[in-house]
């Protein structure tokens, strides 16, 4: 049974193809990964609500959630650092129990070096992007880590608390299927606790098969024929 992801040893690399007129449906066309925060998404944002739906184009997505609300959605940045820790640190001890099948308050260096490397080749994640308060805060990431096989990988969504019923989840993941596929992964799966009700159902809606952990009858597994 594979290990929790963000533990997984990686080797060598191979290159990615974001092909724009492959994008998933809904959004903008990835063009390109980007290597940082930029102004222009900041923009983005604060203009959110003047722009139909798919008038930008870059390295982002616009994407409209169930309620209306429009969240930005593109790959996580090393310069995401500072957000994807603020992100932990508001989940709700049960969220955070339920990601990171444990008990902990602060996340620690080691686990935020895990979390942010992502080469976009066997490591991948999309992070969504909201207004808050006048500065853009993460409201969700899913993302993959890939078997020493290179044939699977391992996913994970959270979306922030005030942000769950709306949708979001099933968006990044979405994406992140969409990228898997690309690179030629031929099963997803996830390890969760067994009482993790929300994750049931979103994996029985994207059509993850469900099977109980063979070394843990706390967890289970969900898997994905890509």
């Amino acid at each position: 049974m594979p290990k929790p992801l963000g533990i997984v040893p990686r080797k060598g690399a191979i290159s990615i193809s974001l092909d724009p007129r492959q994008a998933p449906a809904g959004g903008n066309s990835l063009n390109k990964l980007g290597t940082g925060p930029q102004p222009s998404e900041v923009a983005a944002m604060s203009s959110i609500q003047k722009q139909p739906q798919g008038a930008l184009e870059g390295d982002h997505w616009i994407e409209s959630l169930r309620d209306g609300t429009r969240v930005l959605v593109r790959p996580l940045k090393p310069q995401d650092r500072a957000m994807e820790e603020e992100f932990i640190r508001r989940l709700s001890p049960e969220a955070r129990r339920f990601r990171f099948l444990g008990n902990f308050k602060e996340p620690d260096k080691a686990m935020l070096d895990r979390l942010m490397h992502v080469d976009y080749v066997h490591d991948m994640a999309f992070v969504a992007l909201a207004h808050d308060n006048g500065h853009l805060r993460e409201v969700g990431v899913s993302r993959y880590s890939a078997t020493d096989d290179g044939k699977q990988c391992e996913c994970a969504v959270t979306v922030a608390d005030d942000w769950r019923h709306r949708g979001l989840a099933v968006l990044l993941m979405h994406h992140l299927i969409h990228v898997a596929r690309q690179q030629k992964l031929t099963r997803m799966f996830s390890i969760d606790d067994i009482n993790n009700e929300p994750m049931r159902e979103l994996a029985t809606y994207l059509g993850f098969k469900r099977e109980l952990h063979p070394d843990d009858p706390r967890s289970v597994v969900y898997s994905l024929a890509l």
